[in-house]
């Protein structure tokens, strides 16, 4: 089956920008032209953008998604490239959740500050902020 852009954007849920994109960063083959000169896509295009919106989805950067679509196209050689990027993102998720954590605990300090509802001026909240940031 072939099909346009717009086409491919409906199958994919991606939207038209994000194709050409992906295209831009040579993620996706170059599509077949139209005598019209339309890009053509076809069933392997929908399922190579369907396994790039998984990963973005999964967090991965460009770069681990093009390292991953490297490796596939050397089907006989070991997984252990795909299993290094994925413990790699793994410990950066680790990482962003330790983060998060830390200014979960930050933010519940700072909300402590302002009991009731009163006038800004006397906002405890916006007093310490003013107090961090003071030189």
């Amino acid at each position: 089956m072939n099909m346009k852009i717009g086409t491919l954007a409906s199958h994919t849920g991606l939207s038209i920008q994000a194709i050409r994109y992906y295209e831009q960063q040579e993620l996706v083959p170059t599509p077949g032209r139209s005598s019209g000169n339309y890009r053509i896509y076809d069933e392997t295009s929908v399922k190579h953008l369907v396994f790039i919106k998984h990963c973005r989805n999964l967090g991965l950067s460009l770069e681990e998604i093009k390292a991953l679509l490297r490796v596939r196209t050397k089907p006989d050689e070991t997984c252990s490239e795909i299993n290094h990027i994925i413990d790699h993102h793994v410990a950066v998720v680790d990482r962003r959740l330790t983060e998060l954590q830390e200014l979960r605990q930050q933010l519940g300090a700072l909300r402590t500050k302002c009991g009731e509802n009163q006038a800004a001026k006397d906002c405890g909240i916006l007093r310490e902020l003013f107090e961090i940031t003071s030189p």
